[in-house]
Order: C-alpha cells, then structure tokens, then sequence
C-alpha cells in the first residue's frame, strides 16, 4: 500500500505520544512506539520525525530508562514492606507534585493568552514582544561621595 506524506506533528499529536511514553510499560522500541502512535492517531510518523522533537525525545529517552531499569528490580528479591511503603509514599507526593504543576502550568498557560490578546489589541508584533531584555551591569554600583 503505498502512503502519502503524514500530517505534521503538532502540539496536540506531540502531546498525545508523550503521554504514551508516559505510561509505557515493556520493552519499547522506536518501531513499537510508531505503530502504538498508528492505532491511536491514525497517521504513521517516523522514527526521524519523532526522534525531531525535544518533548517526544526526551520522553522516549526518560520512558527508555524507567523500563529498562525496571527490568534490572525485577531480577532482585521482592522488597519488603517498609520498601514498598517508601515506595507508595514518593509515589503519593509525586503525584501530588505532579497536580500541581498542571495546575500551575494551566494558569500560566491562560495569563499567556491573555497577555497575547492585549499586546495584540495594542499593535505589539511577536518579534517586539520577544526582544531580549537588556544586558544588566553586574559591575559594583560606585557611590558618590557628597560634600
């Protein structure tokens, strides 16, 4: 069957395949992770594609060693109580942690689009709005001396 070019990655698709990677469990490859990305996207990217994207790279590469080091506890003996309460503990805060961050990340998200719409409103272009700041002198500030 021959395909056509994929649909560009987006920010939606790029978040869906972090989420993926997120939850992986089992051995993952490149060629597992496209063809889990198919079924739920519907669209074929490749390795190449992915591999572009610093959120999907990262991802990978974090999901690559959470499952590989969970190989290496599964060879261990099987932890003990006072290992698993740490465990389910770090586990509970993180995920506190974690419902936070979204939180804050969607109020900076909507203060993002507010600050967007009125600098749009007052005619300030995206390249004024990301002019870099000013060097700052971190020299030692000289006093005068009055007389």
């Amino acid at each position: 069957m021959i395909r056509g070019r994929a649909k560009n990655l987006n920010e939606d698709a790029i978040g869906v395949i972090v989420a993926v990677l997120d939850g992986w469990s089992g051995k993952l490859t490149w060629d597992l992770l496209i063809d889990v990305i198919e079924r739920r996207l519907l669209v074929r990217y490749t390795r190449q594609a992915l591999d572009k994207r610093a959120r999907v790279k990262l991802a990978y590469q974090l999901a690559k060693q959470r499952v590989s080091g969970g190989a290496s506890l599964k060879s261990k003996s099987k932890p003990s109580s006072v290992e698993v309460a740490v465990i389910n503990q770090r586990l509970s805060r993180l995920e506190a942690e974690n419902s936070r961050l979204k939180f804050e990340n969607e109020r900076l998200l909507e203060q993002f689009v507010t600050w967007s719409y009125n600098a749009y409103l007052k005619g300030l272009t995206k390249e004024y709005l990301g002019t870099p700041l000013p060097r700052v002198d971190r020299e030692l500030t000289k006093i005068r001396q009055h007389k």
